[in-house]
C-alpha cells in the first residue's frame, strides 16, 4: 500500500493548534489504495506530546534533542515509511483534498515535488489569498529561485506546502541546518534540481497568530536573516548549475 508521510515539528507555543491539524488530516480522502502516516516530532524531549493526540495507529509521535524545526523534521523523516513526504506545520490546517491533489500531480514521473495555493487564516476565522501564486502547472527549474532573488528573498509559494519524493529529499540533504527558513531552503533546492508542480486549488490554511516563529524579532533580525538567505541562495545556485551540466553536458 503506497504511503504519504506527513511530517510536523512541534514546539510548546504551537501545541494548542495540533488537534486542529490532526482533524484536517483525518478528513483527507486519498486515492484508492493509498494511506497516510503522520510523523509528529517534538523539538526536544520533554514529553510535550504525551496524551495530546487521539489514539490513531497512523499517528507516530517522537522526540529528540532540541535543535530547531529542521532537526525535528529530519528526525521525523528517519521514522517515515512513505515514498512521498508532505510538510505540515503544527499550527496550519490542510484544506480538503490537499493530499489527493499532491498524489495526483506526482503520478507524473516527470514531476518530483509539488506546492499549492495557500489562504492566510486569521484569528477571527477570515481568510485571504496572495497575489504571487503561479498558474496551475509545472514549475521549471530555477523559476522560484529567480523570483526569490528579485523580490527581497520572498518566495512566490509557501514552502510549508511542499510534497516531495523521498528519494529527491534525501539527495538534497533534507532540510537545512538553520534556526529558521529551513523549509524555504529545501523548496528552492528542489526547484533548482527538478521540475515541480503548482496546484492552484487551496491546499492549506496558513494560520496568522501572535506566537508564530516568522513574526518574532529573532526571525527578522537583519544579520541572521541575510546569513540564512546567503546559504539558501548559494546552495540552490550550485544545484541549478549541476543540473545544467547534467542536462547539457
Amino acid at each position: 500500500m503506497p504511503v504519504i508521510s506527513v511530517i510536523t515539528p512541534v514546539h510548546p507555543p504551537s501545541l494548542p493548534y495540533l488537534t486542529e491539524a490532526y482533524e484536517s488530516l483525518a478528513a483527507q480522502e486519498l486515492p484508492r489504495g493509498w494511506t497516510w502516516e503522520w510523523l509528529v516530532q517534538e523539538d526536544g524531549d520533554t514529553g510535550l506530546l504525551d496524551g495530546v493526540l487521539p489514539a490513531d495507529e497512523r499517528v507516530l509521535t517522537g522526540s529528540g534533542r532540541r535543535g530547531g524545526p529542521g532537526v525535528a523534521r529530519m528526525l521525523a523523516l528517519s521514522r517515515a515509511s512513505g515514498e512521498l513526504i508532505k510538510a505540515l506545520d503544527a499550527d496550519d490546517v490542510l484544506a480538503p483534498g490537499a493530499l489527493a491533489r499532491d498524489i495526483a500531480a506526482l503520478e507524473d514521473p516527470a514531476i518530483s515535488w509539488t506546492t499549492c495555493r495557500v489562504l492566510d487564516l486569521f484569528p477571527d476565522g477570515t481568510t485571504a489569498g496572495v497575489d504571487s501564486d503561479p498558474e496551475e502547472g509545472p514549475i521549471e527549474p530555477g523559476a522560484l529561485l529567480r523570483y526569490w532573488q528579485r523580490n527581497d528573498y520572498l518566495s512566490p509559494v509557501v514552502a510549508g506546502t511542499l510534497c516531495i519524493r523521498r528519494e529527491l529529499l534525501l539527495e538534497l540533504g533534507g532540510w537545512l541546518a538553520l534556526p529558521a527558513s529551513e523549509d524555504t531552503g529545501l523548496i528552492l533546492a528542489a526547484n533548482a534540481s527538478a521540475v515541480g508542480y503548482f496546484v492552484a486549488t487551496c491546499g492549506m490554511y496558513y494560520r496568522k497568530w501572535d506566537g508564530q516563529v516568522t513574526g518574532s524579532a529573532a526571525h527578522n533580525d537583519d544579520a541572521e536573516r541575510l546569513a540564512r538567505m546567503k546559504l539558501i541562495g548559494e546552495r540552490a545556485e550550485v544545484m541549478l548549475a549541476r543540473r545544467a551540466q547534467r542536462t547539457f553536458g
